[in-house]
């Protein structure tokens, strides 16, 4: 029993000068439905960013909901539609990811953050903070415009009340939401393309996204293959050689992305194993993949 203690507190002494350093940054950290549908999962991350914002660290929560929006819209009769991995999203559809985003998952982790933990967070849609155009492409076999709807990226992003708030103590929880540029019709934002703009716009020391991987692996199959360190320069080679590949490709890319607009590190956390994000932050190690731009 007395070894327990003793690991206990050397891991409390192995994290101070990391909560030295981080005292007083901002760090995005984007939490992935998939995380969200476990309430244990999310009950262990919703811990940590509390551990963090109790030691200084200013967090901004940002969080999709794909999978609670699908069971909104079936519960509607409203069939999904999906093209090229964005949900197609017409009127009726804006409607149901506007309720359920906002009055179910956001008002969640609100409640858990609040009462279960005693932080302050409060909401901050994205549609109050982040003006987008809407998105369009073209059918690689047809040459057709593909529209998806009410689908936006962002093209501005309002940092002054993210700022506001987090110096105030609070934490900012953001929906993947944002304005038109012309109409000011509501649209849907991709979460992870939302994380990206505002860790960009803020300008945050680091990026975080919590899914249900373990981070980049050399195979799919083998958990032992992650790789700890990814710099840019050999994102190329990876891509090459297919280890990069599939539904990791944008996300990579957006890693990139952030790093190229100045923000320090990127990193990508298994949200299904207790405590992951501390231990990627407050640890020499680290339990993910973490990006950085080479030295």
């Amino acid at each position: 029993m007395m070894q327990q203690y003793i690991e206990k507190a050397s891991v409390l002494i192995e994290a101070v000068p990391y909560i030295q350093d981080f005292s007083g940054s901002l760090v995005v950290v984007k939490v992935g439905g998939s995380v969200q549908e476990s309430p244990e999962n999310l009950l262990r991350l919703l811990s940590d960013i509390a551990f963090m914002r109790t030691v200084g660290i200013k967090v901004i929560l940002v969080h999709g909901g794909g999978k609670a929006i699908s069971r909104a819209m079936e519960r509607e009769g409203i069939p999904p539609n999906f093209v090229q991995g964005l949900r197609v999203t017409d009127e009726r559809t804006i409607s149901v990811v506007e309720q359920v985003i906002k009055h179910e998952v956001n008002a969640n982790i609100l409640r858990l953050l609040n009462n279960n933990f005693h932080v302050l967070a409060r909401p901050l849609h994205g549609d109050w903070v982040m003006t987008v155009r809407k998105v369009t492409g073209t059918d690689p076999e047809t040459g057709a415009t593909l529209d998806w709807g009410y689908v936006g990226e962002p093209v501005h992003v309002k940092t002054e009340a993210i700022a506001q708030m987090t110096d105030a103590g609070v934490i900012p929880v953001i929906t993947p939401l944002g304005v038109g540029e012309e109409a000011g019709m509501l649209y849907n934002v991709n979460a992870d393309i939302a994380a990206v703009a505002i860790a960009k716009a803020m300008r945050v020391r680091k990026l975080v996204f919590i899914s249900d991987v373990p981070g980049l692996l050399r195979d799919i199959n083998d958990p032992g293959s992650l790789i700890s360190t990814l710099r840019l320069g050999d994102v190329q080679q990876l891509k090459d050689d297919g280890v990069i590949s599939g539904g990791m490709l944008p996300k990579i890319d957006s890693c990139v992305e952030a790093i190229e607009a100045g923000v320090q590190r990127v990193h990508l956390v298994d949200g299904r194993m207790p405590h992951s994000l501390l231990l990627e932050i407050f640890t020499k190690q680290g339990v993910g993949t973490e990006i950085k731009a080479d030295e």
